[in-house]
């Protein structure tokens, strides 16, 4: 495979993990922000949307206020924001006209399809809360129409593992990112936790990862700190938990080692990341620090993504 088609699909599949990942921040934000301020607390959660969507800086370098309006509007329809909605499925649909052969039927009328029927709503902006509601679960269904295509309708080789190494390495940083910005909210207290703040906050942080239900699943028990912590670092059974991210990444790569006859540094790179995660254990993460720890994983993660771009994608 040419090493430009790889970059395609690779980037193809992170742009879309984007796009759903911030319709998400948007969706639970705006969840939280709907309920009465005794439940809210003090903080500013569009200031807080911003920083999980790593886009406080180019935010605040244009306006001074986060307010709900202006930070909708520039998560989702800025044209000057390089990671808007709007400009990552603009971004996918441009990857997937450079790679149309190595796309199956459904995948393209998955993303084709989205963007024609997305110019109106970019054009007018969203008017109401319901029509932005709609907005938000459309390219939430988007991603999971064009996931769901993927793999379904591939076929098992380089072109869908490399597709898979951008959704993964997407998926890790973003569930990275908001454990990052919410992790003060994560810290154990030595106070009586479970109050309406601590619930919402934490439901936000779990609905903007799609792992509510899960939680409640695998826990049995009320929301608690340590154990979001845990089922979003460390539980592998989570489709978006820092682990099973890791672990796909590391088959992935090691398909494309066995099909290419050569491993290299980033099968070296994601194993070492995926042991770290395999032999960690929660009390020890907050004993050494959440914060800390989360950094650390962000800038392995994102050294893993410049390895691969130097190892495959020039």
């Amino acid at each position: 495979m040419l090493s430009r088609t790889a970059e395609n699909l690779y980037w193809l599949a992170r742009y879309i993990e984007r796009a759903e990942y911030l319709a998400r921040t948007i969706e639970a934000t705006l969840r939280v922000t709907a309920l009465p301020s005794a439940y809210v607390g003090q903080t500013n959660e569009w200031d807080s949307a911003l920083q999980t969507a790593g886009m406080n800086f180019g935010f605040h370098a244009k306006q001074e206020i986060a307010d709900e309006e202006s930070v909708v509007e520039y998560i989702a329809f800025a044209p000057d924001n390089p990671s808007s909605i709007r400009n990552c499925i603009e971004a996918a649909r441009l990857n997937a006209r450079s790679v149309r052969t190595a796309l199956t039927g459904e995948m393209w009328d998955t993303i084709n399809g989205a963007w024609l029927e997305l110019q109106s709503v970019w054009s007018n902006g969203t008017k109401s809360r319901e029509q932005l509601a709609r907005f938000l679960r459309f390219v939430q269904e988007t991603s999971l129409r064009f996931d769901g295509s993927a793999y379904r309708t591939m076929l098992r080789n380089d072109a869908y593992w490399f597709s898979r190494l951008g959704l993964h390495l997407e998926r890790a940083d973003n569930t990275a990112r908001i454990l990052d910005v919410k992790y003060h909210l994560l810290l154990p207290q030595d106070e009586h936790v479970g109050g309406p703040l601590d619930y919402y906050q934490w439901t936000s942080i779990l609905r903007s990862v799609s792992a509510l239900t899960a939680y409640h699943w695998v826990y049995r028990e009320t929301l608690k700190p340590w154990l979001i912590a845990d089922l979003l670092i460390l539980n592998d059974t989570l489709p978006r938990s820092l682990a099973s991210c890791y672990g796909n990444l590391v088959r992935n790569l090691d398909q494309i080692g066995v099909a290419y006859g050569r491993q290299g540094a980033a099968q070296r790179h994601a194993r070492g990341i995926r042991n770290r995660l395999e032999h960690s254990h929660i009390d020890d993460i907050f004993q050494r620090g959440l914060h800390e720890f989360i950094q650390e994983f962000i800038a392995d993660n994102n050294r893993l993504g410049e390895i691969i771009g130097k190892q495959y994608l020039i």
